[in-house]
């Protein structure tokens, strides 16, 4: 059995996708997966890692984006088409899963026009502008959140939560203070801006040491920073003089969550299923030019119930984000109740949900598959023909 998942970027995409991988394989022993992604995306570092084959297809987000980058975005549509029917001609997978990202569109839509089987999984409560469209085309269509369900076909469309990967509720507390190198007796705060960091987060922390100079022999802090700002956020533990293990990339993510007592993150939706599975508590940030604002809608979920504080970045600075420390240093009770709530919310089969919905494609697959002949295969052409694609 052969499974193709396509989609990355982020974190947001990749890890869901990895969750789902590591499930099919404990579902069959058979099963083959294959990711398909871009080279620039954090898939062309991660995956390799996990031991999973992973294709390249030349493919550029459409959204957010001046009309130059834009329109030449636009002119790799060909491209992308083409490159993912060259793979999916080699692999010929029985099913094409998309996770969102860049590379997802292209692959699920001319799996769709090959006659594979097909099916989207959308992690946040808005829906990206691929996945509404790619909605109307697919097989099946799996959710994070009820509220998505009105943005898809009625019929074809299922509520399953978030996958998680199963390692993330296997991490070890004394490993992480091991792997870190941190003191067991501090409090420890765990600070990410999601797998690329967070300049804005980056910043506040920084400038926050110098509001929580009188707790430095309490606190220490474990940082992801993203490639670009760890030396320079290294520099600054190190002038202040407060203890931390700063890193560009927290491979062993299990572990830092363990280790963590407090949460300063980003608000995508597969970080607030870690958190919530693993019952943390947390300072979220939302990413304010995220997609039809999802992170704050996900962080708002979370704060209007008690699971989570939440500092918008407009309101995020040194100041604000040390009161909000240093407040729950002195209070935890309310990290406590917090990771109560949090706790409720997690899901730990999300992942399962979505492999049965696979499995029960898989079983139609010879009502759904036709060969690509005639029609189909004249289609597909005429669109890589179109953007002038040498074949």
């Amino acid at each position: 059995m052969k499974i193709i998942i396509a989609g990355g970027g982020t974190g947001g995409h990749i890890f869901p996708a990895l969750a789902l991988a590591k499930e099919l394989r404990n579902t069959s022993a058979d099963v083959r997966v294959t990711f398909v992604g871009t080279a620039r995306g954090l898939e062309a570092r991660v995956i390799p890692k996990e031991g999973y084959d992973i294709r390249f297809i030349r493919s550029e987000g459409l959204v957010g984006k001046g009309l130059f980058k834009t329109a030449k975005s636009l002119m790799k549509v060909p491209i992308s088409l083409k490159d993912s029917y060259d793979i999916l001609k080699d692999i010929k997978p029985d099913l094409v899963l998309g996770v969102g990202g860049y590379s997802s569109g292209p692959v699920v839509l001319c799996a769709k026009m090959m006659g594979i089987p097909t099916i989207i999984h959308e992690q946040n409560t808005v829906p990206g502008f691929a996945n509404k469209i790619l909605g109307g085309f697919v097989d099946t269509v799996a959710v994070t959140y009820h509220e998505s369900i009105k943005y898809f076909p009625p019929g074809k469309t299922y509520l399953t939560g978030n996958p998680i990967r199963a390692e993330i509720l296997k991490g070890s507390r004394d490993r992480g203070y091991e792997n870190f190198s941190l003191d067991r007796d501090r409090f420890t705060i765990f600070v990410f801006g999601g797998s690329s960091g967070a300049s804005s987060i980056n910043k506040a922390v920084a400038e926050a040491l110098a509001y929580l100079e009188p707790l430095k022999d309490r606190i220490q802090f474990l940082h992801q920073t993203g490639d670009r700002e760890c030396d320079s956020v290294k520099e600054v533990y190190r002038s202040r003089e407060f203890r931390g293990t700063v890193i560009p990339f927290a491979y062993e993510m299990a572990d830092a969550y363990a280790v963590a007592d407090l949460i300063i993150s980003r608000a995508g939706a597969t970080t607030l299923a870690e958190l919530t599975a693993c019952g943390k508590a947390a300072i979220l940030v939302p990413y304010p030019y995220a997609a039809a604002n999802h992170q704050e809608i996900n962080a708002r979920k979370l704060w209007d119930i008690g699971a989570a504080q939440m500092v918008l970045e407009r309101d995020l600075n040194g100041k604000t984000l040390s009161d909000l420390i240093k407040h729950l240093l002195e209070q935890p009770d309310d990290i406590g109740e917090m990771e109560r709530t949090s706790k409720t919310l997690g899901s730990s089969d999300a992942a399962r949900k979505v492999v049965e919905l696979m499995m029960g494609l898989l079983k139609k697959k010879t009502e759904y598959r036709r060969p690509v002949t005639g029609h189909r295969e004249q289609m597909i052409s005429k669109i890589i023909d179109k953007g002038h694609v040498n074949v």
